[in-house]
């Protein structure tokens, strides 16, 4: 039987509502394996594990309030909470608190969660490096924005994380770390109260341990009851090696084939699904609206507090703004014509299964990783699940990405369920 701290979200709180299980008890679990393993990982920014008990106690002293009665969950520090500091990875913001949650704080609490406490974010949820290292190996990054979360998810303090992404800062630290990541669909989820960086990419994700747990949270995200949709029949899966595919490491490219494989082998109707060529500008087009939108979003922090900014931060901003705004509308022009074409694509596709990310996380954390492979489904606005069944052979993981329609994403998450049982536990 799985310790405490091991359980899944869903399977903690069914326990909690017939009363096999408290929330105290849950939290107290947590916060042991957080003292055990904090001081290697580093994945908090802040925690106070009187005020997190405080919490449990009152949820085991009321009636169910939802899905997540009694669950504790981790917060991104770009994302506000109204009673803890929320800093945006920066010094500018440090011991900063809102006098409001973030629109999913406040749906999380509605349906009875546990705020354990905020976790690392790069600064400004950029490529900055926080003090957080990978679980499974504490010389390699555990990738970025989202470091914290992930992390602390993969090292089961917490069953459930949330994490951001404008280029990769969901599906690239999933896949680092060996968790479940899943980035909803562009403009899904509510935005409110979490700080910006490019608002024609930010999108709100999660870190879990299981795909249940992902759809789970998109329920309570949404506020709407939580439906185990089955997939009548196995999927029609589009391997989908994109144009940066040379770019991704051998152990990588066998992970993705080896995943396509076992799924026909399970029965899903697996083919090819090769990229139109105008999509081979995506990448380049993602970082053109990502840096443009960049240097707008951060123009009180570059004149108020340059001295305190990473020089990476300050050339971001400064070199969007020297972007011409008509190479952007050109971008988001592109972009536009190939969401069109990818909506065609998914007449003969349920869902494509790429790459996650270059390889395994690289060693050092002074860096957070490549995200190449996520860039372009980011910049179309489709929701992205990353499944973690591979390992390098440093023994490091590696993620498999499915990538579903836009807007259908129950459907996505209903092919990454029945995905994630049949891969098993992978290599």
């Amino acid at each position: 039987m799985a310790s405490l701290h091991e359980l899944t979200a869903s399977a903690a709180a069914a326990r909690i509502a017939v009363g096999e299980l408290t929330s105290e008890a849950l939290v107290e679990a947590c916060l042991a394996r957080i003292e055990a393993r904090e001081t290697e990982i580093g994945a908090w920014q802040h925690l106070d594990g009187a005020h997190a008990l405080a919490q449990a106690r009152a949820r085991d002293g009321e009636p169910p309030r939802g899905l997540l009665h009694g669950v504790p969950i981790a917060i991104k520090d770009i994302i506000d909470t109204v009673d803890m500091p929320t800093t945006y990875g920066s010094s500018i913001y440090g011991g900063y608190r809102a006098s409001w949650d973030a629109s999913c704080v406040a749906a999380c609490r509605e349906a009875g969660a546990v705020i354990m406490g905020t976790t690392v974010s790069t600064e400004f949820a950029y490529f900055h490096p926080g003090k957080t290292r990978n679980p499974h190996n504490l010389a390699h990054t555990p990738g970025g924005s989202s470091s914290g979360s992930a992390a602390a998810v993969a090292e089961h303090m917490v069953p459930i994380g949330f994490a951001s992404q404008t280029a990769g800062s969901v599906v690239r630290p999933a896949s680092f770390c060996g968790v479940v990541g899943y980035k909803g669909t562009y403009g899904l989820f509510a935005m409110a109260g979490i700080k910006p960086f490019a608002q024609s990419l930010d999108t709100l994700g999660v870190f879990t341990r299981d795909v249940a747990d992902a759809a789970l949270m998109r329920a309570v995200l949404l506020g709407i009851p939580l439906v185990h949709t089955a997939i009548g029949a196995p999927p029609r899966v589009g391997l989908c090696r994109t144009h940066e595919w040379a770019q991704a490491d051998a152990e990588m490219r066998d992970a993705v084939e080896t995943a396509a494989g076992r799924l026909a082998d399970a029965g899903a109707d697996v083919a090819e699904a090769p990229l139109p060529a105008s999509f081979g500008r995506l990448v380049a087009d993602q970082l053109t609206v990502m840096t443009f939108e960049a240097g707008r979003s951060f123009n009180y922090e570059h004149r108020e507090h340059r001295a305190k900014m990473s020089e990476t931060m300050v050339k971001i901003i400064e070199d969007g703004r020297a972007i011409p705004h008509a190479a952007y509308r050109e971008a988001q022009e592109r972009a536009a014509t190939c969401r069109i074409k990818l909506s065609a694509m998914f007449a003969d596709h349920d869902v494509l299964i790429a790459p996650s990310s270059v390889g395994a996380a690289p060693a050092g954390i002074g860096a957070t990783g490549d995200p190449l492979f996520n860039r372009i489904w980011t910049l179309l606005g489709v929701p992205c699940v990353n499944l973690p069944h591979y390992r390098a052979e440093n023994g490091l993981p590696l993620g498999i990405q499915l990538i579903g329609p836009h807007g259908r994403d129950e459907n996505l998450l209903a092919a990454a369920a029945w995905a994630q049982t049949s891969l098993g536990g992978g290599n």
